[in-house]
């Protein structure tokens, strides 16, 4: 009403507490170990074995570092995987009994390709029946890069061996008469004027192959935060890999008609090394180029 006045008091703001943060979950230790005792266990004679091949065979003298490298990539993204929700899901525990049966079928075989893998598989599996299907993405990656550490069939290796030799012998032949090295190729074995040359198994180039193609995704991992850049840089390296290795073979005919000594032993493993680091140049240099591309055409856009 007119003339009616209130009388208005201001009472002082009391402080608040603030809202305590939510503590950071710590690392299920417990179960990882008790997982990871039960998988070791299991897969013991198999695990054994694989470290054996990876000691001895030296095409896949690289394994030994990818456990250790998916290990890093996995502990790298701890933080993501614990602010993640656990959903266990029952379908973990299904992929584990399916991997254990594949594991017996694949023994009783004698089937070291299928063995092995069954190995991943329960690891995945496991990780799926407690943590569920988001730490499954966070992790996929790290995961995907244990196919690395296990040899490819002998089937299948045999299939990717020969017509790689073939090519590196065909590619000798061609750049040798190029420069007017007489040569004559009879399948993988190359005839000089001073020696035959023999494209074996291990000149095939798998060896270069498997590594580079592990080592581009790492690489583009670590130096490209695009997904598409990791499948580009896969496919890209495996010409890189075949083409440096059939230079490689030129190479040492090259030098055998210089002098024998440099077709084998101590120039021969040396010839290998230089090509392999020429060959992940190229692989840096064509990550190089295709972002400078990518980046014209994203600032056109």
């Amino acid at each position: 009403m007119d003339g009616e006045y209130r009388m208005v008091t201001s009472t002082p703001s009391i402080p608040t507490e603030e809202a305590p943060m939510p503590a950071p979950r710590a690392i299920p230790w417990v179960p990882i170990a008790w997982f990871a005792l039960l998988l070791i266990v299991c897969y013991a004679p198999i695990l054994q074995r694989l470290v054996n091949q990876w000691i001895s065979d030296e095409d896949m003298g690289h394994g030994f570092f990818v456990p250790a490298v998916a290990g890093y990539v996995a502990w790298q993204r701890r933080q993501e995987l614990l602010a993640a929700s656990p959903k266990p899901s029952i379908w973990g525990l299904a992929l584990i009994l399916f991997a254990a049966f594949q594991m017996i079928l694949a023994t009783l075989g004698a089937e070291l390709f299928l063995a092995r893998t069954a190995f991943i598989e329960s690891l995945v599996g496991a990780i799926l029946f407690l943590r569920g299907w988001q730490a499954l993405k966070i992790l996929g990656f790290p995961l995907f890069l244990l196919v690395f550490m296990v040899p490819i069939p002998s089937i299948l290796y045999s299939r990717i061996t020969f017509p790689l030799q073939i090519f590196a012998s065909r590619v000798a032949e061609f750049s040798l008469s190029l420069i007017g090295i007489p040569v004559l190729r009879d399948g993988n074995v190359l005839e000089l004027a001073s020696q035959k040359l023999s494209v074996v198994e291990a000149c095939s180039g798998i060896r270069s192959l498997l590594s580079l193609t592990f080592l581009s995704l790492i690489y583009a991992y670590f130096f490209d935060s695009k997904l598409w850049m990791r499948a580009f840089m896969l496919c890209a390296t495996i010409p890189i890999a075949i083409v440096a290795n059939a230079s490689r073979v030129t190479i040492t005919g090259i030098l055998s008609e210089i002098n024998k000594e440099y077709a084998s032993g101590v120039y021969h493993s040396l010839s290998g090394w230089v090509v392999f680091m020429v060959a992940f140049v190229l692989m840096v240099l064509v990550h190089q180029i295709t972002n400078r591309v990518y980046g014209w055409k994203h600032g056109k856009q």
